[in-house]
């Protein structure tokens, strides 16, 4: 989710020097940031993120339909944060904030309405994944891979049959 965040920072919201400050200290724009009351911490041990938390899912979001449930739990592991000063600028550009914490304070997921599959989110679906039970969101990549692999198949000119081979002739020295 963060480096989808600068990148549409750059290039939608045309903040050319756009960043993480986890990259940059010094950047502009720190779209990504240290969460406020992280700022002055000097000693970094044991000041992430880290562990399950809750997600409320927007409604009528795909991330509410993939997970059918308002309240989510994810698993973080991580220091830098979406940085809600730039909010705002990204609502009205087109981003849609899917997941927040409950009381809306840290943007957990992000979506692009209209595009076939674009959710990314700030905490780590892998880590609750399981081969008998893949994660609500891979299981909708896939699903969304396969609808759209399918519709363009069905949508497709058929190929063209082949013109005819050219007729070979051999002269072999003969008159």
């Amino acid at each position: 989710m963060q480096c989808s965040v600068i990148e549409w920072a750059r290039n939608v919201a045309k903040l050319e020097d756009a960043n993480s400050s986890e990259f940059d200290a010094d950047c502009q724009n720190p779209v990504i940031d240290l969460l406020p009351e992280q700022q002055d911490v000097v000693d970094l041990g044991g000041t992430m993120r880290l562990g399950l938390y809750p997600c409320r899912t927007l409604p009528d979001s795909l991330a509410n339909r993939l997970y059918g449930q308002e309240v989510i739990y994810e698993r973080h592991r991580h220091r830098w944060e979406f940085n809600n000063a730039y909010r705002n600028l990204f609502l009205e550009l087109g981003y849609l904030v899917s997941g927040t914490s409950p009381d809306g304070r840290l943007v957990e997921m992000i979506e692009l309405p209209g595009h076939p599959f674009f959710l990314a989110t700030q905490f780590h679906p892998e880590f609750q994944s399981r081969p008998s039970k893949p994660h609500p969101l891979f299981q909708g990549f896939v699903q969304a891979a396969i609808a759209l692999t399918n519709a363009s198949i069905q949508s497709a000119e058929p190929f063209p049959d082949p013109s005819p081979e050219p007729e070979l002739s051999v002269n072999l020295g003969g008159s």
